[in-house]
């Protein structure tokens, strides 16, 4: 039996979950996909674990779809194809808060993984594509929804439509990533900002935060207002905002209700 394709670890209230077929940069397989959604389902279900931090193994963070089955032809790549509940923006409809750390090439369905994260750090030798243009395929994974929104139509449409690869500075500049930081200290800091997240904040507000950022992309700002309204009112009267008054006026870190374990 060889080494899983993705591994996880807790620490410190933070699940790291790698991708882990570093001899290939960690391209993508259905098998890796599958495990990738299983690990994240799981981190998101477990009581202990506050936040999760995604990342792989070795030079690569995923180069993309294994080479191996992109030459098999179409019937081979549909059968490739993750069920839509797996597929890479899987991450954002989690209730805790997924932190990418890009340690290396990010390409393709690796750039879809990459982006399917809530916050975005990586090496200063990262290397980011689309690559779908220069391969005779469309914007995959529901990247030409979600690019835009992240960056803006026109830096969106120069990635798509070129498949040109930029560097982690210009990744910093178009605002696809939130910090860049030397390829040692990558994983550390990634660790370190989640952790701070697991020790600090309470799971009902990332949970709630989550949800009203993706949520209210699409709607209408008084539908939006609505919601956060009623969130709202639910708070102030929460066992949480209590917690982290009385924390604060004993200097003390808060001990927030533990988010509920599912199935």
């Amino acid at each position: 039996m060889g080494e899983s394709v993705v591994l996880v670890e807790v620490e410190r209230g933070v699940a790291v979950v790698t991708l882990n077929r570093p001899q290939a940069l960690n391209a993508m397989t259905l098998e890796m996909s599958l495990a990738y959604s299983e690990a994240l389902l799981a981190a998101d279900a477990d009581p202990e674990v506050r936040a999760i931090v995604v990342t792989g193994a070795g030079r690569g963070f995923c180069a993309g779809a294994d080479l191996g089955i992109l030459e098999q032809g179409g019937d081979a790549i549909r059968k490739f194809l993750p069920p839509a509940k797996d597929m890479p923006r899987l991450a954002l409809a989690l209730s805790k808060p997924v932190v990418a750390a890009i340690n290396g090439h990010a390409v393709g369905i690796g750039f879809a993984y990459a982006l399917g994260s809530d916050v975005r750090f990586a090496a200063s030798t990262a290397k980011l594509a689309t690559a779908f243009s220069r391969l005779g395929l469309v914007a995959e994974y529901g990247l030409s929804y979600q690019l835009p929104r992240l960056i803006g139509v026109s830096a969106a449409m120069d990635l798509l439509l070129s498949g040109r690869t930029i560097d982690a500075a210009e990744a910093l500049s178009l605002g696809l990533v939130n910090r860049v930081v030397e390829p040692e200290e990558l994983l550390p800091a990634a660790i370190a900002y989640a952790a701070d997240m697991a020790e600090n904040c309470a799971p009902s507000s990332l949970a709630a935060i989550k949800h009203q950022v993706y949520g209210h992309l699409d709607l209408a700002e008084p539908e939006a207002l609505t919601e956060t309204l009623g969130l709202m009112d639910a708070s102030f009267g929460g066992a949480d905002l209590a917690e982290a008054l009385l924390a604060r006026n004993e200097k003390r870190k808060p001990v927030f209700t533990p988010p509920p374990a599912r199935p």
